[in-house]
């Protein structure tokens, strides 16, 4: 991964920790840079970024969480809702997330959807806004 790269993911994580970005303009950025995918690990505290050859860049957040022992697909889904329509910011999103039994979550960038996961493998898959129907079939 170039230095452009890195320094573009380290911003957008600091940034989302900081709440000084949304999540549109973290995927936008992240796209423009090349980045394929990234992992947030919310019990570490860190998230992972991929570029289409394998090379990656780990990051540090501000927090980690416990998750839930039971995930709560509906309760993951209402927190998306609610950071979607500006009522929360990111490091309370991740607080209801974890309350709702999300260990982590990936962003997949080419597929166009987050995949939310608890600790025993349930799953919440989100698209991105406006994401086709062909999208939905890969």
């Amino acid at each position: 991964m170039d230095a452009h790269v890195k320094d573009v993911v380290r911003e957008m994580t600091a940034a989302s920790c900081e709440e000084r970005i949304g999540f549109p303009d973290v995927v936008k950025a992240l796209a423009e840079a090349g980045v394929e995918r990234y992992h947030a690990d919310l019990v570490a505290g860190a998230k992972t970024y991929f570029m289409p050859d394998g090379d990656l860049e780990a990051t540090p957040t501000k927090d980690a969480f416990v998750p839930a022992l039971t995930f709560c697909a509906e309760r993951v889904e209402a927190a998306v809702r609610a950071i979607q329509r500006g009522e929360i910011q990111y490091r309370e999103f991740c607080r209801r997330i974890a309350d709702a039994g999300c260990a982590g979550y990936f962003v997949s960038l080419v597929g166009r959807r987050a995949v939310y996961y608890g600790r025993t493998g349930d799953s919440y898959v989100e698209w991105f806004p406006g994401a086709g129907p062909a999208e939905r079939r890969r």
